[in-house]
Parts: structure tokens; C-alpha cells; sequence
């Protein structure tokens, strides 16, 4: 029933969240802004040929003039969007990384924890071991079974015969084709 008055816990906003965002939003203006140029672009290229027909060239080489430095615009505001996704990419990475290391800190303090302990444990152990007397035997006990005689002579002479033994073959060189 309390955790209906309780009231829940904030999730704080980091420095990196802030940038995140902030970039995020000037990124959209940008897609905006370049969206409403390109609607721009095709009103006065529209113009520009009615212009032409009425003619009236000074007036539609200005639109023209107008329409390649609108263009240019774009080409830097292109530059910008990208580095401007260059830069978001490398603040959540740089998030995911402090993660990641901060895991690992974790872990690591953890295992060199658990290691010293069982260290110092393994080591009272075998100080124990050597105070009480009790001796490790270095070597297995010898076994009990008789183990087979070991022949006296060389085989005879007409067992060797009796194995085929393998003739060496004469190697030809063969010219190829």
C-alpha cells in the first residue's frame, strides 16, 4: 500500500545527456532549415524559367545567382549535420564505455576481494598443515603386482626373416606435359 504514496525516484540528468540533446535539437533546426531552402530552391528555379519567358533576364539571373548561393548553404549546412552526428555518436559511446569500465572496476575489485581471501585462507591452511607434523607424501606408493620378465636375447635370426621388410623404390623423373 505504500508504494502507491511513495514518491518515485528522479533519474538524474548528466552533463552528457544535456549535450546529447542539445545537439540533437540543433541537428533537427538543421533538417528543418534545409528542407525549407530545397522548397525555397525549387520556388525561384520555377520563377526563374517564368522570368525567362517574360524576358526578363536581370531579374532571373538574380534568382539564379540566389539559387547557387542558397545551394552553397546547404553544402556547409551538410558539412555541419555530419559532424554533428560525428559528435552525438562519440558522446554515447563515450557513455557506453564509462559503463563498461565502471562494470569492470566492479568486477575486478570484487575478484581481487575474493582471491585474497581464499589466499590468506589456502595459506593457514598449509601452515597448519607443517606445524602439525602431517607430511605430504612426495611419491605415489610403489605397486604391489609383479610386473612381466624382460627378455634376456635378441630375437632370433629367423623371426627377423619372417617380418617383410620394405624394399626401397627407385625414384624416376618424369617430364610434364
Amino acid at each position: 500500500m505504500g508504494h502507491l504514496f511513495s514518491k518515485k525516484k528522479r533519474s538524474s540528468v548528466t552533463e552528457q545527456d544535456r549535450a546529447v540533446l542539445q545537439l540533437k535539437t540543433t541537428r533537427d533546426k538543421i533538417r528543418q532549415y534545409q528542407k525549407r531552402s530545397e522548397a525555397l530552391l525549387e520556388k525561384d528555379r520555377e520563377l526563374a524559367k517564368k522570368l525567362l519567358l517574360a524576358h526578363k533576364k536581370e531579374r532571373a539571373k538574380l534568382l539564379l545567382r540566389k539559387k547557387r548561393f542558397i545551394e552553397d548553404q546547404l553544402q556547409r549546412t551538410d558539412g555541419q549535420l555530419e559532424n554533428i552526428e560525428r559528435m552525438i555518436q562519440d558522446l554515447e559511446f563515450a557513455q557506453i564505455e564509462i559503463k563498461e569500465i565502471s562494470a569492470l572496476l566492479c568486477g575486478f575489485a570484487a575478484a581481487t576481494g575474493l582471491t585474497e581471501d581464499e589466499l590468506d585462507a589456502e595459506l593457514d591452511a598449509l601452515l597448519q598443515q607443517d606445524s602439525s607434523g602431517d607430511k605430504i607424501p612426495e611419491l605415489p606408493s610403489v605397486p604391489e603386482e609383479q610386473l612381466p620378465d624382460v627378455p634376456q636375447e635378441e630375437p632370433s635370426a629367423a623371426a627377423a626373416k619372417s617380418r617383410p621388410q620394405k624394399s626401397p623404390q627407385k625414384r624416376t623423373a618424369v617430364e610434364a606435359s
